[in-house]
């Protein structure tokens, strides 16, 4: 088992009640699990976003931390949070990753997969 190691999983999730399509304005949900696979107890210490729309416009979002928390994380164990993202275009995509460090002092980077944003086909997006 590498020592210092997390594994990130991202649901995202369009919110048709926040968005105004007419306006160029979709908005988008993401939940994020970030679980610690390695056996060093780690800290998140800051984030770095990349959300892209289907114009190829890119936000970048540096941050410390997540929801203004740098969760501490035992091995096995994980935390979850919520976020959103607003888009001009009613596609796109996020990637980016996270710095942490170990009890122990190591620093590592965590690479978010990257996911789409995507507004629902077949009748659910708001007329």
């Amino acid at each position: 088992m590498p020592q210092h190691q997390f594994a990130v999983h991202v649901r995202p999730e369009y919110l048709p009640a926040q968005s105004s399509p007419m306006e160029d304005s979709y908005v988008f949900a993401y939940t994020v699990t970030i679980s610690n696979t390695g056996s060093v107890p780690a800290q998140l210490i800051a984030r770095h976003w990349e959300i892209e729309d289907a114009f190829g416009e890119t936000q970048v979002v540096d941050g410390l931390g997540v929801v203004g928390r740098q969760p501490l994380l035992q091995p096995g164990e994980a935390f979850q949070y919520a976020s959103s993202a607003r888009l001009q275009t009613a596609m796109g995509i996020m990637s980016g990753h996270y710095f942490c460090v170990g009890v122990d002092g190591h620093r590592f980077e965590v690479a978010i997969p990257t996911f789409a944003l995507n507004v629902p086909t077949g009748g659910n997006e708001p007329h």
